[in-house]
């Protein structure tokens, strides 16, 4: 078959109070990671940098709002805004007062992409 796909409501939700699903994992993605997020209102994601793996990252706002804390500051985050990160920068997502949900693409920009762990 020349392509894959899966429902999102097929996709069992994980990690840190549920709110990740892992796409990449559920599709067979071999040259990207891509998982979707949904956090509550008031929710801290989880903070992180991508240095180890050298991922650049787009997040990719679907609903609600909240910010994106950065080294460099916040950014507000809203429906239909792309936010592209460099593996260096630390970074985690807050959730507004109507939550936030999001999607994340990533894959390191100096080589070929291969996948971590189980997601």
């Amino acid at each position: 078959m020349g392509y894959s796909y899966v429902d999102l409501e097929n996709i069992e939700p994980s990690g840190p109070g549920d709110a990740v699903r892992f796409v990449r994992r559920e599709l067979g993605a071999a040259a990207f990671g891509i998982n979707h997020f949904t956090l509550p209102p008031g929710t801290t994601g989880r903070e992180h940098d991508e240095s180890a793996s050298g991922q650049e990252e787009v997040m990719i706002v679907l609903e609600g709002s909240g910010v994106l804390r950065t080294d460099d500051g916040e950014l507000e985050l809203r429906p239909g805004r792309f936010v592209r990160i460099d593996p260096e920068t630390t970074r985690v997502a807050v959730a507004g007062e109507n939550g936030l949900v999001m999607v994340t693409v990533g894959a390191p920009r100096d080589e070929p992409y291969v996948a971590r762990g189980p997601f």
